[in-house]
């Protein structure tokens, strides 16, 4: 009999996501009980009363501080996300706010909306104003980059293509994103080296412990005069009462971002968007299709992939009975596991563990069937917070 999960969705998923699980095997529903797995985007799950039954969580976005990543951790449960599913949304939205700040275009429109009298007073009104609205092109200015993952190697990229000399930083820059990145992209020495080169700072980090304030009131005193700051990452990166008074004191040009306040929406050298990053129909398609492709491949062969808690493991099918396991990372675990299998006449195909700070994750497969009691024997070794046969 083949395995239906279960699967809650907290908030709306585009159907291009759930239409990637099968109904045959897959139940979806936003009120269900027991669920194996939670689909969910912007919801805060952090008081919710996490059932036993579940046994994954996928946020269809990059950012997942909605979900209680430890706590779900301390479960042995993974927790995926959608890395640079909406990537190309949040760079082109981020070079429009190079362009709107670099050009005056809100203040400009707002100006225009305001006038009064016929087209002939319009126009005259038009001829007489704009001079206050003019702004400056971008050959030959300076973007820096603080972040250097799927958007902002990819906000880089375009601003080289505009002719803008770029800078970047990332302690922490991947072989493959390297690869991508434009040869022509300097590289800074530090996030205080960025700040202080850029005409324009955008900021494309994930908001951690380590990353709260990262733009604060020291490092935007060390920022060009007349510098605009972009912040299309994450609310919190960036001390919003440090760049209030860098612009108030008219060292800074602008601050553009999408996380609003009523002490930034109204500040007449402030554009603040209603978190518009990844709000595109092909960047909430590609999201929900990642995440749902990941919890199908956990759910159904327990391979783990973008996980943001998880080790990555992905092992193809080799016939077999396939086995997982989530375990605390100690000593000897493996080989505890392989000596159950082994008592139990299971001869091992093929086996693979990986670990990643205080949580290893191991798939093996195996010739024969494994019996309820061979499961409930590897559930009982000291550590192991979960077992599924697959």
């Amino acid at each position: 009999m083949t395995t239906k999960y279960k699967i809650l969705t907290l908030n709306d998923i585009a159907v291009a996501g759930l239409d990637r699980l099968p109904r045959d095997r897959y139940e979806v529903a936003s009120e269900l009980p027991n669920p194996d797995a939670i689909l969910v985007r912007s919801r805060d799950m952090h008081a919710l009363d996490v059932p036993a039954s579940l046994k994954a969580v996928a946020r269809a976005g990059a950012g997942v501080n909605n979900v209680p990543v430890e706590a779900l951790s301390e479960r042995g449960i993974p927790v995926f996300n959608a890395p640079g599913a909406n990537a190309n949304a949040v760079k082109e939205l981020t070079v429009a706010g190079i362009l709107i700040a670099a050009r005056n275009l809100c203040q400009a429109w707002a100006y225009v909306r305001e006038l009064d009298g016929d087209d002939a007073a319009l126009r005259r009104e038009v001829e007489a104003g704009k001079k206050r609205f003019r702004g400056f092109e971008l050959p030959a200015r300076t973007l820096g980059v603080i972040g250097l993952g799927a958007v902002g190697v990819k906000v880089a990229n375009v601003a080289v293509a505009l002719g803008m000399r770029v800078i970047g930083f990332d302690a922490k820059i991947t072989v493959r994103n390297a690869w991508q990145l434009s040869s022509r992209v300097e590289q800074a020495a530090s996030v205080g080296d960025v700040l202080a080169q850029g005409d324009f700072v955008s900021v494309h980090v994930p908001l951690t412990e380590s990353t709260y304030h990262l733009v604060n009131a020291a490092r935007v005193a060390t920022m060009r005069n007349g510098a605009t700051l972009l912040n299309f990452a994450r609310d919190g990166i960036v001390d919003e009462d440090a760049v209030l008074a860098a612009l108030d004191a008219g060292l800074l040009n602008a601050y553009v971002c999408d996380f609003p306040s009523n002490r930034t929406r109204f500040h007449p050298r402030v554009i603040t968007l209603p978190h518009l990053g990844a709000s595109t129909d092909e960047a909430t398609d590609n999201c929900a299709i990642m995440v749902a492709d990941q919890l199908r491949a956990f759910l159904e062969d327990g391979n783990v992939s973008n996980s943001v808690n998880f080790p990555e493991v992905v092992v193809s099918r080799n016939g077999g009975y396939r086995v997982s396991l989530v375990n605390a990372n100690m000593p000897n675990m493996l080989g505890q596991i392989s000596t159950t299998l082994a008592n139990a006449g299971l001869n091992i195909l093929n086996m693979i563990n990986r670990s990643r700070g205080p949580l290893a994750y191991t798939l093996a497969d195996v010739a024969s069937p494994l019996s309820d009691q061979v499961i409930e024997q590897l559930a009982g070794i000291e550590g192991v917070m979960s077992v599924r046969a697959l």
